[in-house]
C-alpha cells in the first residue's frame, strides 16, 4: 500500500506552476516579467517563488537581469535537435536502470501517467499530455534510482516539452504516446534491452520532429 503524499512544499509549488506557465507558453518565450509580477500570478509568497526562479534561471529557462525583470528563454527552433541529443544518452541510462529496479510503488505511477496521456491522446489535449509525459519522467526517475542521471535530464525534458508545445501542437500525440507506452511496458516487464530500443526509438521520433522544424 503506498502512504498518502505529504503536501509539496512551496518552492516545489511555485516552481511546478512557473514552469508550466514557461512550457506552455503563458509566459512567452522572450518576454519579461517582474518578480513580483509572478508572485502574483503564482499566488505564494515572496520566499518559494524567489527559490523557483533561481532553479529556473539555473535550468536555463529564465535569465535573471538585475533591475531589469525576469526574461523567459526565447525558442529557436534549430536548437530543439541539440535538446534532444543532449537528452539521448541519459534517459537510456534511466530507462535500463527502472527496467532493473522498478518498485510497485514506480509500477503504479508508470500506470497512471500511460493512462493519462492515452486519455490526452482521445480528447486531444495537449496541455494534459505534456503533464502525464512529466508524470512519466517522475516515475522513470522514482524507478532508475540513478538521481545523476535524472537531475541531468530533468531540465531537457523541459525544455524538450516547451519546443513539443510551441511546434507539435497537437499533431503525433497518438505516435509519441505509442512509443511511450512501448518504453512503460519494457520497463515493468523488467526487459532492460527493450527498454534501451523503446527509448531510443523515441528519441529517434523525437530528434526527426525537431529536424523538420528545423528546415522549416
Amino acid at each position: 500500500m503506498i502512504e498518502p503524499k505529504s503536501p509539496e512544499p512551496a518552492a516545489l509549488r511555485a516552481y511546478r506552476a512557473l514552469e508550466r506557465m514557461i512550457v506552455t507558453l503563458e509566459l512567452a518565450p522572450g518576454s519579461v516579467a517582474t518578480e513580483g509580477a509572478l508572485i502574483e500570478r503564482v499566488g505564494l509568497g515572496r520566499t518559494p517563488v524567489r527559490e523557483a526562479i533561481q532553479r529556473l534561471s539555473w535550468e536555463g529557462l529564465v535569465d535573471v537581469r538585475p533591475r531589469a525583470g525576469l526574461a523567459v528563454a526565447p525558442l529557436h527552433a534549430g536548437d530543439w535537435v541539440k535538446v534532444i541529443d543532449a537528452r539521448r544518452g541519459a534517459e537510456i541510462v534511466l530507462a535500463r536502470s527502472a527496467a532493473r529496479f522498478a518498485t510497485s510503488e514506480a509500477a503504479e505511477l508508470f500506470g497512471e501517467a500511460a493512462l493519462a496521456m492515452q486519455k490526452a491522446v482521445i480528447t486531444g489535449n495537449v496541455v494534459a499530455f505534456l503533464e502525464a509525459d512529466k508524470s512519466l519522467d517522475t516515475a522513470m526517475a522514482l524507478a532508475a534510482d540513478n538521481p545523476f542521471a535524472a537531475r541531468l535530464v530533468a531540465p531537457l525534458q523541459t525544455h524538450s516539452r516547451r519546443f513539443w508545445f510551441r511546434y507539435q501542437s497537437d499533431t503525433g500525440l497518438a505516435g509519441a504516446a505509442e512509443h511511450h507506452v512501448g518504453i512503460i511496458r519494457a520497463v515493468t516487464d523488467g526487459d532492460v534491452e527493450g527498454a534501451e530500443a523503446a527509448t531510443a526509438r523515441l528519441m529517434d521520433l523525437l530528434r526527426s520532429n525537431a529536424e523538420a522544424v528545423g528546415r522549416g
